[in-house]
């Protein structure tokens, strides 16, 4: 298990390790982990679901009901149906990202992959996914399982994660890079 560096990300990597070891003795990690993304992907739509999962405001019944209540519209069954409900039941929502991040990674590595997190300005071709992977299988020395997201704000590029490492060859840091290097000169 990966050290922790805060109290948040050793939950999520106690939750993820649990739900993996599940989703192993019931030979689902695949079906898990598209269910796992699914849910992202809405986490990431959804300000108002962002909102409850973060809100203190909410009990954890109003969060519990609301979940199953999502969950349940989205397809969402099984065991990630389940762990929604115990995490909601525990007040642990406010991890789910990390949790999500955490079982991509072990899931990763039990495949013999290394897992990156690849941000870009915009969405990648595929072509351009397939000739990414192609890179970090060569600096990783084996094959890489990627998760992708979009943010505009970084204007053009990517940043990486791979571990505890990161390349970050967006415009926005070159940028800010020059601003740093301008205001210094002048």
């Amino acid at each position: 298990m990966a050290q922790s560096s805060s109290p948040i990300s050793a939950v999520a990597e106690r939750y993820a390790g649990s739900l993996f070891e599940l989703a192993l003795q019931d030979n689902s990690v695949a079906k898990v982990e598209a269910d796992l993304a699914s849910f992202e992907a809405m986490l990431n739509d959804s300000g108002d679901l962002s909102r409850l999962i973060n809100s203190p405001v909410f009990s954890s019944e109003d969060q519990a009901r609301a979940i199953a209540a999502i969950a349940d519209k989205a397809g969402i069954t099984g065991l990630v149906g389940n762990f929604l409900r115990v995490v909601a039941r525990n007040r642990r929502l406010f991890a789910v990202p990390g949790m999500i991040k955490a079982f991509r990674r072990i899931a990763a590595e039990h495949r013999g992959e290394a897992s990156a997190e690849v941000t870009s300005a915009h969405a990648l071709t595929g072509a351009q996914q397939t000739e990414l992977k192609a890179a970090l299988k060569g600096i990783a020395g084996k094959d890489v399982a990627i998760a992708m997201t979009v943010d505009p704000s970084l204007l053009g590029g990517l940043i990486v994660k791979m571990g505890s490492r990161q390349i970050d060859t967006s415009l926005k840091t070159k940028l800010n890079s020059l601003k740093l290097a301008l205001k210094e000169v002048g």
